[in-house]
């Protein structure tokens, strides 16, 4: 009979007075030991996890980034980074994420190429794999939240097989540092996480090795086969973008931040890489959250208590805020290249992927708010990276038309590392989050249209891809151009500003902008081939048109 597993539980080590690297006993308990000293309402056992190896709860930072430089997957680079790889997946395997298929929640879900099904008996053989690898295994748990208005906060136990990938979960959902609290934890959602566990496709009905797996009935989610942390992430908000919208609170996917005062409140939608991270990283605004946020009856509030920011070529001249937090103990750089030897790291080398990244707590950012809360939004900012250079940088919408380009989600992605590819690809994502969202998208653009009519926000479109030509000709519209459209927003400079319609776009231009040169408020003048703007921009309108026909 296979003996109990060994645990380690922070809670259990004396204060003062113990030398940890003299003797390792005391923080060594059977299972049943550590549940009684910390009383932990729901363990393990409850999920049909037995028989571990030791078992890691809610370790401090400190004794978690040992663990992870003690069983090698990771390095520790100049200055305390956590530097990781994360092998075959440097993002997420979109293609693989499936939710399970049964009759409480069948008609709620947006069913297509995004949300997949896969029946409960499919989902069970595949858990049951995956219990039984966990067999002997040591594992990493972490109690937290997601959500920081506590009427709305969902309990989530994140349990991974890895050290570096508890650390994420630490990093990037609301932590407790209560322990009777901690103590007293029921989680309302669970994932489990193994990354060397590979699924077989022949066996599991899985496209391949990887899989995410939404349980709702079971409040469940199984993630295995891949090493990329933000499907973690991006599974709890999956589970948020579910939940909450029952409750009447609009999940967004958007960074947030505000002025003087907490009703001062900008909202910023995008993609990857249009900048809702660095644009709502300002050192004279607070920041609330850089990705995934709610918007309640109460005001706005963050979901997560970290930031996982893009960090190729990060720049410490235009984003400094984010640079220095590269630069932290307790950050993680995924993907990043290191010196082996020196420990430094190249933040400008893409070799591995472009899709570096850098997770670490909101407090490293300095002038982040803690509590994740703030008022109701006074300005919301659409942004767009434009590859086909024909969006006016800056523009004004009515609530219709938040609600077309909302739905709408355009950004563009530039396939120039493929052979023979020189055009700009399209991407429509509904929300600016298609991938994120179980429920049609027309059920989040209502709420959003509802909730700008009801307290009159100011709603735009910022376009910082592309000015003077499209791809291959044009120029990435300058940060400190945009920034200064953005400020002159977020100062009510533009409030009253006179605007020119542009129908096919469904959207009003600005004619003036301090301190901006009036050609550049203009795309068409920016270009020396008008011709060959027109027939740029006619196209991008058909685009719309015809992703916008899909939800009318």
């Amino acid at each position: 009979m296979s003996s109990a597993p060994k645990s380690f539980d922070p809670h259990l080590v004396p204060e003062i007075g113990r030398n940890p690297f003299v003797s390792c006993s005391p923080l060594h308990q059977d299972a049943q030991s550590m549940v009684a000293s910390t009383n932990h309402r729901v363990g393990l056992d409850q999920l049909g996890i037995n028989h571990t190896g030791t078992l890691y709860w809610n370790l401090p930072t400190p004794t978690v980034v040992e663990q992870i430089i003690q069983r090698q997957e990771g390095l520790m680079a100049h200055l305390g980074a956590i530097v990781v790889h994360t092998g075959k997946y440097t993002g997420r395997a979109a293609g693989d994420k499936f939710i399970v298929s049964e009759a409480k929640t069948q008609q709620e879900i947006w069913w297509g190429e995004i949300n997949r099904p896969v029946d409960p008996e499919t989902f069970d053989r595949l858990f049951a794999r995956q219990l039984a690898y966990l067999q002997d295994k040591d594992l990493f748990v972490e109690d937290c939240y997601a959500g920081a208005d506590p009427q709305y906060q969902l309990p989530v136990r994140v349990i991974t097989e890895t050290a570096w990938h508890n650390l994420f979960s630490r990093n990037m959902l609301i932590r407790e540092f209560d322990a009777k609290k901690i103590a007293e934890f029921v989680p309302q959602f669970t994932i489990v996480h193994t990354p060397r566990f590979e699924a077989v496709p022949a066996i599991d009905g899985t496209r391949s090795e990887a899989f995410i797996i939404l349980n709702l009935s079971r409040r469940l989610v199984i993630i295995g086969g891949t090493h990329y942390a933000g499907e973690i992430k991006k599974s709890v908000f999956t589970l948020m973008n579910y939940l909450l919208p029952h409750q009447n609170v609009l999940p967004m996917h958007s960074s947030v931040n505000y002025g003087k005062n907490k009703d001062d409140v900008a909202v910023f939608f995008g993609l990857s890489g249009t900048g809702k991270t660095t644009l709502s990283t300002s050192a004279d605004r607070m920041l609330i959250g850089d990705d995934e946020h709610g918007w309640s009856d109460n005001g706005v509030f963050n979901f997560e208590g970290g930031c996982y920011a893009k960090v190729i070529r990060l720049n410490p001249q235009t984003e400094p805020e984010i640079y220095d937090s590269t630069r932290k103990f307790g950050t993680i750089l995924e993907n990043v290249v290191i010196d082996p030897v020196a420990r430094h790291v190249d933040l400008d080398d893409g070799s591995i992927t472009e899709n570096t990244r850098a997770t670490y707590p909101i407090t490293h950012i300095p002038h982040a708010d803690i509590t994740g809360t703030a008022g109701h939004p006074k300005n919301i900012l659409f942004l767009t990276y434009d590859a086909f250079g024909v969006l006016p940088p800056i523009s004004r919408l009515t609530a219709e038309q938040a609600e077309f380009h909302f739905l709408c989600g355009y950004t563009s992605k530039v396939a120039g590392t493929e052979a023979g590819i020189k055009e700009p690809q399209a991407t429509f994502s509904a929300c600016f989050g298609a991938p994120f969202m179980p429920m049609h998208p027309t059920v989040y653009a209502r709420m959003l249209k509802q909730k700008i009519n009801h307290h009159g926000v100011n709603c735009w479109l910022v376009n910082t891809g592309l000015t003077g030509g499209s791809y291959g000709t044009g120029e990435r519209m300058a940060l400190p151009l945009t920034r200064a459209m953005v400020a002159a927003v977020l100062k009510g400079e533009l409030d009253d500003a006179d605007t020119i319609p542009v129908e096919r776009f469904h959207l009003s231009r600005l004619t003036k902008c301090p301190g901006i040169p009036e050609t550049i408020l203009d795309p068409r003048a920016t270009w020396s081939d008008k011709a060959a703007y027109d027939h740029q921009a006619e196209q991008l309108a058909k685009r719309f048109e015809e992703t916008i026909a899909k939800f009318v």
